[in-house]
């Protein structure tokens, strides 16, 4: 059974960097597919922020690609986000999911995330 774990600070404040951490457990996922992450800002839909494949080649949403880094350990089975300098506007429930044919097949419950100004 696979199953996706996301855990974080909870609380940041403006101009931090936000560290977020997805746990993959089941059937090796994380050595053969690519991983996501997304959020959902309180009255918005879903926001693509990037994802990373199985051997490390990363692609981030323009609108986030210049604070935005997506890493994987496969030895821990974790996939990470970094988001720097956050304002109020990524204030959000981070989710991270596995992709499949390019569309998130499994998701993890999500976190959230509240940037305090």
């Amino acid at each position: 059974q696979v199953q996706l774990q996301e855990s974080g600070p909870g609380l940041v404040n403006t101009s931090q960097t936000l560290s977020l951490t997805c746990i993959v457990s089941g059937e090796s996922m994380i050595n053969y597919f690519p991983f996501t992450w997304i959020r959902q800002s309180p009255g918005k839909g879903l926001e693509w922020i990037g994802y990373i494949e199985w051997y490390g080649r990363t692609s981030y949403s323009p609108s986030l690609e210049s604070r935005t880094s997506i890493s994987r350990d496969a030895s821990k089975s974790q996939i990470t986000l970094q988001l720097r300098s956050v304002t109020p506007e990524d204030t959000a429930v981070y989710f991270c999911a596995s992709l499949q044919n390019w569309s998130p097949l499994y998701w993890g419950p999500g976190t959230q995330v509240t940037v305090s100004s």
